[in-house]
């Protein structure tokens, strides 16, 4: 990442933008809703590809939502944490799968290209991991910023539709220590394998997570301190990315655990932060069914997939796309001849 002047000067201003999101088009929503109940099928026989249809009118701001430009981003970053034994693979793995990404041998990349998407891979200071939360914050003010505005700057208004993944080994440890923050229970409850921990590992995971929430107790009232004191920088950015979706009316699928915990603080600072997303997934870590929950976010798709990667997000393109193809080229009643109830 440059050292190029940062979109949010302060965690003020960063503050400042959570709150002023607009609301999307009602208007929209209705108008493929109208259409909805004029097509060739019982009211609402077709489930979520119904509300997918208006939820993309509402969020694109069109009557037609269109497709065109989906992307796929995904951010990488290392963590300090790692120090603690909480990861079953080394930092390294990081760099190398970002090399992978580039190659084209990831599963990301498959998935993306039978979706129509395109795939962006940003990694974020891979040679500088964050603070080990355990004894420092994770990132100081200006680093969380410019993580944040990385995010930000990444997502442009000419998108129609966006999914946001991550690479970072260890990351499932700050994801739980954001939840266990933002939602409470204890560290146990949020807490599981990632990529594949022993008993041990994962003992050490509950160790550490409770450590950070100790040591940075006075930040846990702040959504916002909370995401730079736990986090990371890849979810720094997924946050950020978020935002910018929101101000720039492009609609956002969500991958899994760690993608779900980076975009909770939002929900945190906004009654509706979060309207503008659709779960794309439940993953196989099962502290995000419960984050899931909590944020009110029923997912689209149960497959037992915990990569990561925006693999999950990005395979519920193809359900979008479906949804849309539904609302845009089926009969009306009158179109086909058919008779109504």
């Amino acid at each position: 990442m440059s050292s190029q002047s940062t979109s949010f000067k302060s965690l003020e201003d960063l503050r400042a933008a959570c709150l002023d999101l607009p609301a999307g088009s009602d208007a929209a929503a209705s108008a493929v809703a109208k259409r909805q109940d004029t097509l060739t099928k019982p009211p609402g026989s077709l489930g979520r590809l119904e509300t997918i249809a208006a939820w993309l009118g509402r969020w694109q701001g069109r009557d037609m939502p269109k497709l065109d430009a989906v992307k796929v981003f995904v951010f990488a970053g290392n963590h300090g944490v790692t120090a603690q034994g909480v990861s079953a693979y080394p930092s390294e793995v990081t760099v190398q799968m970002v090399a992978n990404f580039a190659g084209g041998g990831a599963a990301i990349n498959q998935l993306a290209r039978i979706a129509g998407a395109g795939l962006d891979v940003i990694p974020l200071d891979l040679d500088r991991p964050t603070g080990d939360f355990t004894q420092v914050p994770a990132m100081d003010e200006q680093a969380f910023l410019a993580a944040v505005s990385a995010g930000y700057d990444a997502v442009t208004k000419d998108l129609d539709l966006v999914c946001f993944g991550e690479m970072g080994i260890g990351n499932t440890t700050p994801a739980a220590a954001i939840s266990t923050a933002l939602f409470g229970g204890g560290a146990e409850k949020w807490t599981g394998r990632g990529t594949g921990v022993d008993d041990a590992g994962l003992q050490r995971k509950v160790v550490a997570i409770e450590a950070g929430l100790k040591r940075h107790a006075d930040s846990l009232s702040d959504p916002l301190k909370i995401a730079a004191a736990l986090g990371g920088r890849e979810l720094a950015a997924i946050f950020g990315a978020t935002l910018a979706a929101r101000h720039n009316n492009v609609p956002v699928l969500l991958d899994g655990f760690v993608c779900t915990a980076a975009v909770a603080p939002l929900a945190r600072l906004h009654p509706t932060g979060l309207a503008h997303t659709i779960a794309a997934h439940v993953s196989a870590e099962a502290a995000h069914r419960r984050l899931l929950e909590a944020l009110g976010l029923p997912p689209l798709l149960d497959l037992g997939m915990r990569l990561g990667e925006g693999s999950g997000a990005c395979l519920a393109v193809n359900i979008v796309r479906s949804a849309l193809e539904c609302h845009a080229r089926m009969a009306s009643f009158a179109e086909a001849g058919v008779s109504e109830k």
